[in-house]
Formats: C-alpha cells, structure tokens, sequence
C-alpha cells in the first residue's frame, strides 16, 4: 500500500490496488473526490477531509472509480446515518452527510454547473432553501419487489451499481405513515401466494409496489405494479386494506408487460375505493393519481414557488405559459396572479386530471393543452409574457430552445433538477446575447440524496 504522492508512473494504477487518499470534494453525483498518481478517484459514501484506504475498481488513463475499504481518518462532515442499510441501499447517497454540509455542496454543485458548463459569471445567486425536514419527506415511494432465496416477499431498493434488492421494513426519509403498509403489504402478499416477477427470467406477475401520501390530508393511495392481470382474490385482499388503513383511499392495480425498466404501463385499474389522493399544495387542492408527476417534497417545493412568485413580480396582466405543465403543480398557483395561463402536457392522464384540479380550485383562466412542447408551443397565437420550463432530467430538445428564442418571450422561468443540463440550456438561451440571468435561487427537494432542484429566471435583452 503507498501514500499518493503524484506519481505519474506509479505500479499501483491498476485495477485492484490498494492505495490510500484523501477527499477533497465531491462530483454533481454525490461522489468522493480524491487523487493518486495525480489522478482523479471516485469514491462513493465518502466525504471531503476523509483519508481513506481504497480498492481501484474502474481504472481508466486518467480516472477510477474505487471501492472504500477502512476510514483511516474520518471527515468532520460525516455524521451517523439514520438507515441501518444506508451503505448498501441506493436509494439516498448522503446520509452519512451532515446535512448544513449536504446543503453548501449542493449550491456549489449549482455553482460549478453554470459556471464551467454555462461559462456563467457574477451570478445573482440567492441563499440556498434548506427542505423544511431533512427526514421523513418523500410523499412517494415506488418499491421493487422480488423473493428471497427462502421465497419471502421482499421490497426495497437496489444495492447501489446492482439489480440485487435491497430488502427494507421503513425508510427514513419516506412519510413514516407509509412504513406500516410496508411492512404489513409485503406480508399479505406473501400469504396470498402471489406470482413476483422474475427479471432474468422476464417470468412472474408482481413487479412494483408504489405508495403515495398527501402529506397535508393523509390521505393515501395503494398500487401494485404488475406484468399481468389476473392476481387470485385481489379484490377481496382490496377490501381487506381498506378496513384496515382508514386513510387509505383506494387501491389500483397497474398493467406493464413489458419486459424493460420501465415502472409503470398504461392502464391503471381502481380495485377499491378511489383511484386517487388529495394533497394540498398553495392553498389548493390536487388530486393524485397512481402515476401522477408531482413533487416528492412538498414543503420545499412550496417554499420555491413563494421565492419564484416573488421574483417574478407579477402584475395580472401576464400571460403565462407553463411548457411542462403535468396536473397544474405550479401553472395553478401562479394562474391566480396572472391575466391567462396556458398549461402544455404531453401526458393525456395528466392533461385531464389538470383540468380537474382546475375546476376542484374554480381557476377558470387557464387551458391544458395536451402534445409536445415542441409541437404546441410554435402554434399558440400570443408570444407569452412568461415562459415556464421544468422539463425533465435530460432538459429541453434543442428545437424547443430554438423556438424559444425565436419567440422570444419577455421572462423564462427554468426550473431544474440537473445543473448540468440546466447549465446548458441557459447557455443556449442567453448565446448571442438573447437573454440574461436575473435571479438563481437553489432549493433542497431531495435530502440525503446528491439532488438538488434550481430555479433560474432569464430576463429578454432588448434589441
């Protein structure tokens, strides 16, 4: 074993080596950075000031990722994980973090995205929005489930770089009002003899089940996730967790038969009760369905909204359009303070269930719109007074970044749960001096985790 000490030519960059390092910071996927040899190591469950001894896995010409083996010297950072399995489970990356620590490195991760990949300076960078809880947060949760070697049910998250299961009872940073179905529907799945889903062998019924809570109604919704249909006295199972869970509100069942890694199909079918959940988010009321989009954290996400509805310094005499609109999460709040709100949705689900939680909340002055952003925004006859983007994780197609610019709407709010894509699409945006960064605010959706949600508003350059 040999202390890193720049070498160039050292033996021991190879795979299986031995070698001992220290952290100095971490990479936008919650990764430990060291070096040795004068390159680059990725360390997962590692913090900035750990000294390590390390394994070398993946070893590239100028990377690896490695294995940690011991602690020499722990990092001030580290702190106790609250999950026993939290070193196996893949389902958070930090929580050997403190959390005042998690927070400074996800503005940094914002900082380092716009500034080497958007070539950004003297950002208008806000103070980072803590999450209102650290734990206990996530208002859903989809579950893999699979039998062990003994044939018990087993549910949880894989093992981080694995398709091995994880087998959990709670998660710490789910709503503990959803630990007790944990526990008790792996149970009853099990005593009904239910066919689980086999991936190697693409054989088996059961795949997923995936539990959602409103956190400000308690309400909650129940769905198995299945290859097929046909799961003996599922109705009778059904009536019997309805009985049980009184604020369980219904009980779905979700067809994919597909054999990939896609979660859900598409058709859902209520088996009892109500096929859907009620949250309440910004003094309004959102029904949830099975596979509805909607933030994970609903405080925090709140707290966002406030800080971009502030930002934004609304009139009423906007026009706002919302080019990923989902059920309304921000197109209905923001609609009570603007003239006219249109809402684009490429999911038909979503599309109708906005329009419901319209009329549930009386906002008469907006208009789903279901199709691709790139196919609905050209033909809309008013330029938007506000541009609303909150893609997914990939960011925008490049043809909806080139019609933006040609429209050229007054302010673009961009909301991102990538820096790194979010980085690029500014720097699309704002090329040729087309617009310019007037506010970044950094928001903590995802405690324990490497995530981290950013809100940017772009203001249009005169001329």
């Amino acid at each position: 074993m040999t202390q890193s000490n720049n070498f160039s030519t050292s033996p021991l960059w190879q795979q299986g080596a031995v070698v001992e390092l220290t952290i100095t910071g971490l990479n936008h996927q919650g990764e430990g950075i060291g070096r040795f040899d004068g390159r680059v190591v990725f360390v997962p469950d590692t913090a900035p000031g750990d000294r390590l001894e390390v394994r070398l896995m993946r070893v590239k010409k100028n990377y690896a990722l490695a294995q940690l083996l011991k602690i020499l010297e722990p990092s001030p950072q580290r702190t106790r994980p609250s999950c026993i399995v939290a070193d196996k489970c893949g389902g958070c990356q930090w929580q050997h973090l403190d959390y005042q620590f998690q927070v400074e490195s996800k503005q940094q991760q914002i900082i380092d995205a716009l500034e080497r990949i958007g070539g950004f300076t003297a950002l208008p960078l806000e103070p980072m929005l803590q999450s209102p809880a650290s734990l206990g947060y996530r208002n859903k949760a989809t579950y893999p489930l699979a039998r062990s070697k003994t044939g018990q049910v087993q549910a949880g998250y894989y093992r981080k770089g694995s398709h091995r299961l994880v087998n959990i009872n709670q998660c710490p940073v789910q709503d503990d009002r959803l630990n007790l179905l944990l526990t008790e529907v792996k149970k009853d799945i099990e005593n009904r003899g239910w066919s689980i889903y086999d991936e190697e062998k693409k054989q088996g019924k059961l795949r997923h089940l995936s539990l959602r809570i409103g956190q400000r109604t308690g309400e909650m919704l129940l769905t198995l996730i299945s290859a097929h249909k046909g799961l003996p006295d599922l109705e009778e199972q059904a009536g019997e967790w309805l009985e049980r869970y009184p604020d369980l509100g219904g009980i779905c069942l979700n067809i994919q038969p597909e054999p990939n890694n896609r979660i859900f199909g598409e058709e859902t079918i209520v088996i009892a009760g109500r096929g859907t959940c009620r949250e309440k988010f910004a003094d309004l009321s959102f029904s949830l369905g099975a596979n509805t989009f909607f933030q994970v954290n609903s405080e925090a996400a709140e707290l966002l909204l406030t800080r971009l509805q502030q930002a934004l310094n609304l009139q009423g005499t906007e026009l706002l359009v919302d080019a990923y609109a989902g059920v309304g999460t921000f197109t209905l709040p923001l609609a009570r303070q603007v003239r006219q709100a249109i809402a684009i949705e490429v999911n038909q689900d979503s599309v109708q269930q906005g329009q419901r939680n319209a009329e549930m909340n009386q906002i008469t002055n907006v208009d789903f719109l279901a199709g691709t952003v790139e196919t609905v925004l050209p033909t809309l006859s008013d330029i938007p007074d506000i541009l609303l983007l909150d893609p997914p994780r990939k960011g925008c197609n490049p043809e909806v970044l080139r019609e933006i610019v040609q429209q050229r709407p007054g302010k673009i709010a961009y909301i991102s749960c990538q820096p790194p894509t979010l980085a690029r699409d500014l720097k699309l945006l704002c090329a040729e001096g087309s617009y310019e960064i007037t506010w970044v605010q950094g928001c903590d959706f995802f405690p324990q985790t490497a995530h981290v949600e950013c809100a940017v508003i772009l203001q249009a350059v005169n001329g």
